[in-house]
């Protein structure tokens, strides 16, 4: 299991790599959300989303002998660009195994970093199968999007800084919004702020119709999504919580918080034009949760995670046309 001196360890494998990203503020996101709201930029992380922490975790702690084989991994972009940049930082091969529909962007930028990709149906196919079979023909380590410790370890790192910024803000309590699909990000942020900020609260937050955290902690056990295509959060989309985030954040994080579609599409038009960040749809329905559902919140600061901003030319330019 991930446990805060993972996540330090990860730290300190991640210096020289990784950005420390950004902690921004806007008067204009403040009043329209009724409260501060500091947002954590991922999306200016190396490959534009925060998944780069992940990869480089998992990758760098890897015994030499065993990484010399390669990695493999499977994700709809965000995880496989993350891993893909470790890997060719590290002078390894990687696989990246992704779904036929994931955005162009990603899937180019993935090939860009010297990956071999795989595409699949994500309806009709398990992509764990045809992992489990390429890793065993290849040697191949597999590095999960997200229910892998030393993964939830590198994503813990933004913990680590969040609760460093906050503290040169002056801030003493608030609750941390984060987009959620398998709970990888959600989970190491929950572990990190226990230790270096045990005022702050972690609130998952997740696409309507794909909300499988949100139920699970209302319920108290693991729930499945019904489908899994059908938002353009496409970034945040898994079946269910892991079996190893979904115990951390049971005993962590407040409730969920679910947003539409256009909403996450709005969020993205009021980063672009009040904070000058371009982040992807499933990025950013944290802070369409801070902005459209402040009655689900009790703290006056809130801290924002913009995760990725990996979007399509069209479906930005789309957002803008209709929000802008």
């Amino acid at each position: 299991m991930t446990s805060i001196e993972m996540i330090v360890a990860a730290r300190a494998r991640l210096r020289g790599h990784a950005r420390r990203t950004p902690l921004l503020s806007s008067p204009f996101i403040d009043e329209l959300a009724g409260r501060r709201v500091f947002v954590k930029a991922e999306c200016l992380q190396h490959t534009g989303s925060f998944k780069f922490r992940g990869g480089w975790s998992a990758v760098s702690a890897l015994d030499s002998a065993v990484r010399a084989h390669g990695v493999i991994a499977f994700s709809s972009g965000n995880h496989s660009q993350g891993v893909a940049l470790a890997a060719k930082l590290h002078g390894v091969p990687s696989v990246i195994i992704m779904p036929s529909d994931a955005p162009k962007l990603k899937i180019a930028n993935t090939r860009a970093l010297g990956a071999e990709v795989v595409l699949y149906d994500r309806a009709t196919q398990d992509r764990d199968a045809i992992g489990a079979k390429l890793s065993g023909e290849r040697k191949l380590t597999l590095i999960k999007p997200f229910d892998e410790p030393q993964v939830i370890a590198g994503q813990g790192t933004t913990g680590l800084e969040i609760a460093e910024q906050a503290e040169e803000e002056g801030i003493k309590a608030a609750e941390v919004l984060v987009p959620c699909g398998g709970g990888g990000l959600t989970s190491g942020i929950a572990l990190a702020l226990e230790a270096s900020a045990p005022t702050f609260r972690v609130r998952p937050c997740e696409p309507e119709g794909f909300d499988d955290t949100t139920r699970s902690l209302a319920s108290g056990k693991i729930e499945r999504n019904a489908a899994m295509t059908g938002s353009i959060c496409d970034a945040i989309i898994t079946p269910q919580p892991g079996n190893i985030t979904f115990p951390i954040l049971q005993r962590l994080a407040g409730p969920g918080i679910v947003v539409t579609d256009e909403e996450a599409l709005r969020a993205m038009v009021i980063a672009f034009v009040r904070l000058k960040i371009v982040v992807e749809p499933g990025g950013a329905v944290a802070l369409a949760a801070a902005l459209f559902h402040g009655d689900e919140m009790e703290e006056d600061n809130v801290v924002v995670v913009t995760s990725g901003g990996n979007v399509d030319a069209d479906i930005f330019a789309g957002a803008l046309a209709r929000h802008g």
